[in-house]
């Protein structure tokens, strides 16, 4: 299925860096599973197509301490059906090896919903946490992604589809002839492999990121003039708009909203009004790009306006789709399942 997409990011209690002052409960419950839960089955409930869980592993001024992304998005597995996972793993000091095998298990523990946001990590404060020689400048923060996101993919192909076999009688789990090393040599890595995860139920889970080889590219779009340069990337097969949005709430405007947060941490712009206002935007946005990831500036406030009005009136509209039961996020966006890259006929 295909059409407009629309994700949610559920990391923390918002985007705005002072949304914890506004969040409905009391700072020991932000890392609680209860939490969590409860906020991705709200988006799901509402028909979101994906939701996206921000990690890094330098701490946050405001939020002391995190679960990992991949964490978090594998412990609401098994507690949705239609919803896509989309973790951030960052592709600087990150072992490629370790982050194809987290998101190809979370693929596993998904049943095809997993996705990956390929993100890079300009900061020397990572380097010195990972111990690891500082990686500067676009080119070599470029050259760590390009190779990252080929080593997984690589990885994901090196089991063929049919490689486990599970014979009891002959007493073999494995085809060895349908698995493969992959032989990468880059700049400052190597990997052999083959993967220590069988190939993932939608064979390569959904890439994201600003640049790079990835399935879908995410676009910054906070100013009307960045929404209305907004076209779909020729050189990528999906284009997302990634808009920061406060609405207005029963309790209290938008503008109010911001106001009070912006007291305490000023911020940079963002998307502010009615729920009817955004409907009309994302209307526009639908015949530009192929999908939105909205990030609330408090998710506590702003979810339930989303949920209530937001999506049912794009739903109305035709620009959005529920997902579908049992299809997997490759699917739901309109991908087809590729092709094994080492596979041959045997």
């Amino acid at each position: 299925m295909s059409g407009f997409a629309v994700g949610i990011e559920l990391d923390g209690d918002g985007f705005h860096p002072a949304a914890w002052r506004r969040a409905a409960r009391t700072p020991d419950r932000l890392l609680s599973g209860a939490t969590l839960r409860a906020r991705v089955r709200a988006a799901e409930n509402a028909g979101f197509t994906l939701a996206t869980f921000a990690d890094s592993i330098l701490p946050d001024e405001h939020v002391p301490a995190r679960l990992d992304a991949v964490t978090r998005a594998a412990f609401v597995a098994a507690a949705t059906s239609t919803i896509g996972l989309v973790p951030v793993v960052s592709t600087t000091y990150t072992e490629p090896f370790h982050a194809s095998s987290q998101v190809a298990t979370l693929d596993y523990a998904s049943r095809g919903r997993a996705g990956w946001i390929a993100e890079r990590l300009d900061d020397p404060r990572a380097a010195a946490t990972w111990g690891r020689p500082q990686v500067t400048g676009d080119a070599e923060l470029a050259r760590e992604q390009r190779d990252s996101i080929e080593v997984a993919r690589r990885l994901w192909d090196s089991w063929e589809d049919d490689a486990v076999i599970r014979d009891v009688a002959s007493g073999r789990f494995l085809d060895r002839d349908r698995l493969h090393y992959i032989d990468f040599e880059g700049d400052t890595f190597s990997v052999k492999g083959p993967a220590i995860v069988p190939r993932p139920p939608q064979g390569q889970p959904v890439v994201f990121g600003a640049d790079g080889d990835v399935d879908v590219r995410l676009i910054r779009a906070s100013t009307r003039g960045d929404l209305d340069a907004l076209t779909r990337d020729s050189a990528t097969p999906l284009t997302f708009a990634d808009l920061t949005v406060a609405l207005d709430t029963p309790a209290a405007s938008a503008a109010h909203r911001l106001e009070d947060l912006d007291a305490h941490v000023p911020t940079g712009s963002v998307f502010a009004g009615s729920a009817a206002a955004l409907i009309d935007l994302l209307s526009e946005l639908a015949e530009r790009v192929d999908g939105v990831r909205l990030r609330p500036a408090v998710i506590d406030e702003d979810l339930p306006v989303l949920a209530r009005l937001v999506l049912p009136g794009l739903l109305a509209r035709g620009h959005a789709h529920r997902p579908v039961p049992g299809s997997t996020l490759r699917a739901e966006l309109g991908l087809s399942r590729p092709a094994n890259r080492y596979a041959v006929t045997h």
